[in-house]
C-alpha cells in the first residue's frame, strides 16, 4: 500500500467532499504520510475554500500541515513527514 491516499471530489458539494475526506483521515492507517485532494480549479473553488477552512489551524489532530498540490486544483494534507 502507498503513503499517499488521492481522493477526488469533482462533481462534489462541500459537505459531501470534506466527509468524504474525513473518512479517508479516519481510516488511515500509519504508513499514510499525505493525503492528496484533486479538488478542481475553475469549478474546485468552493470546495478547496471549505476543506481549508475545515481542517486547518490545527483542528484536526492528524493533519499537520496542509500545502497546496502541483497545481492550484490539488490541495494536500500533511500527516507526517516523509
Amino acid at each position: 500500500m502507498t503513503g499517499i491516499i488521492e481522493i477526488n471530489v469533482h462533481g462534489k458539494n462541500v459537505e459531501a467532499a470534506i466527509r468524504e475526506i474525513k473518512e479517508q483521515l479516519d481510516s488511515a492507517g500509519t504508513g499514510t504520510y499525505r493525503i492528496r485532494i484533486i479538488h478542481g480549479f475553475h469549478g474546485g473553488t468552493r470546495i478547496r475554500d471549505g476543506i481549508w477552512d475545515e481542517f486547518s489551524y490545527g483542528r484536526e489532530p492528524k493533519v499537520k500541515r496542509i500545502t497546496m498540490g502541483d497545481n492550484q486544483g490539488i490541495t494536500e494534507f500533511v500527516l507526517r513527514e516523509f
